[in-house]
């Protein structure tokens, strides 16, 4: 491929979308989306029965946009008809922007590495190599479930890969982490009249805090708050997983207080994912936290030209792990190419009236912890 992009968006997740979808108000015509799987991969990939924590609401006409939108002006609860939406429902949304915007997406197309030359970045993939004088890094957190927090992790399921709770057998689960998506198996599966051990080393449940990052969200504990103390959901906190064990009965889970709890069915690992920024290592430095560094535009600190968008981006205390949080930062990536690029920059007055600008990150008082 001889074409050089001005820019390629590497992922078709929300951010992919709604950064491209920018790029593309700005008049931009010289770029490319590569997407490996399809449209919103990763939210295909929920159980049928999970939902959006943070509710859709179409308030735009009072300028309060939905918090689940990538674009000003629309709203997947308007869409959808739904307030907390499917994976499934939510993928529809983002297919519906990219339409609208008719957007140029490549699907099918697995990064393999991005190295750059010369003020040229190259990235070969399994469609070949296409080239680009920037790079939107929008490739996502959640698609890479965490199989290695402990040793014999593997030998539990992610929930993440569970199509549905209905199809579980069995009656009597363990449960390893006690955020969102632990609370969310449990609720599942008491509903379902099924028992569970719930075992996490922060105990979220008790956390009074504004940030759902840090405490359950309310839609949440709403949930699992008549599960708690009940016969059906028994909560370990303070406790950090340290092996599960394959014996004759099922599995052997051992804990950092001594204790070992067994079940015959596999252990569920609500354990996080492992982010897609692996993948481009040397292309970026880590700080403290492992985050990738970037400066005051998300642009890689050691890669000009390179600019991180999504849910594994971080600004010292701040993480932008939440759609609502994240979408706020597209117009600085957008602004900063496009002023380079001499696009047209008149849509950012738009995106600054709807809240979709923040560029003064001493405004962001809570911590979000994912």
């Amino acid at each position: 491929m001889n074409k050089i992009y001005d820019v390629i968006v590497v992922g078709a997740g929300p951010s992919g979308i709604g950064v491209a979808a920018l790029l593309q108000q700005m008049n931009c015509i010289s770029y490319l989306i590569l997407e490996k799987e399809e449209v919103g991969a990763s939210f295909l990939r929920w159980p049928k029965e999970m939902r959006f924590i943070t509710p859709s609401f179409p308030a735009q006409g009072f300028g309060q946009t939905d918090l689940n939108a990538i674009v000003p002006k629309t709203s997947p609860a308007y869409t959808l008809d739904m307030e907390h939406p499917t994976g499934e429902a939510y993928a529809d949304y983002l297919d519906i922007v990219a339409a609208h915007f008719t957007l140029p997406i490549e699907k099918g197309v697995q990064v393999d590495q991005i190295y750059k030359k010369d003020g040229i970045f190259s990235i070969d993939t399994t469609q070949g190599t296409y080239q680009s004088r920037y790079v939107i890094w929008a490739a996502g957190q959640y698609q890479y479930p965490d199989l290695k927090s402990f040793p014999g992790a593997e030998l539990g399921v992610h929930n993440s890969l569970i199509p549905s709770w209905q199809e579980l057998e069995g009656d009597d689960f363990i449960i390893i982490g006690g955020y969102e998506s632990g609370m969310d198996a449990a609720f599942q599966l008491g509903r379902l009249g099924k028992k569970t051990t719930l075992i996490a080393k922060t105990n979220t449940w008790e956390i009074d805090d504004s940030d759902p990052s840090i405490a359950l969200s309310p839609y949440t504990y709403s949930r699992v708050r008549h599960l708690l103390g009940s016969h059906l959901l028994t909560v370990v906190g303070d406790t950090i997983v340290t092996r599960i064990e394959s014996v004759s009965s099922g599995y052997d889970v051992y804990t950092s207080r001594g204790k070992v709890y067994s079940t015959a069915e596999k252990p569920i690992l609500a354990t996080g994912f492992s982010g897609s920024t692996s993948k481009i290592e040397n292309l970026v430095t880590r700080g403290e936290h492992g985050e990738v560094l970037v400066n005051e535009k998300d642009e890689a600190k050691t890669t000009p030209g390179l600019f991180l968008a999504g849910p594994e981006l971080r600004h010292d205390d701040h993480i932008f792990c939440y759609i609502y949080k994240f979408r706020q930062r597209f117009a600085i990536i957008a602004e900063t190419i496009g002023s380079q690029l001499g696009l047209d920059l008149s849509i950012l007055a738009e995106y600054k009236r709807e809240n979709f600008y923040l560029d003064d990150l001493s405004m962001c008082g809570e911590r979000c912890q994912c």
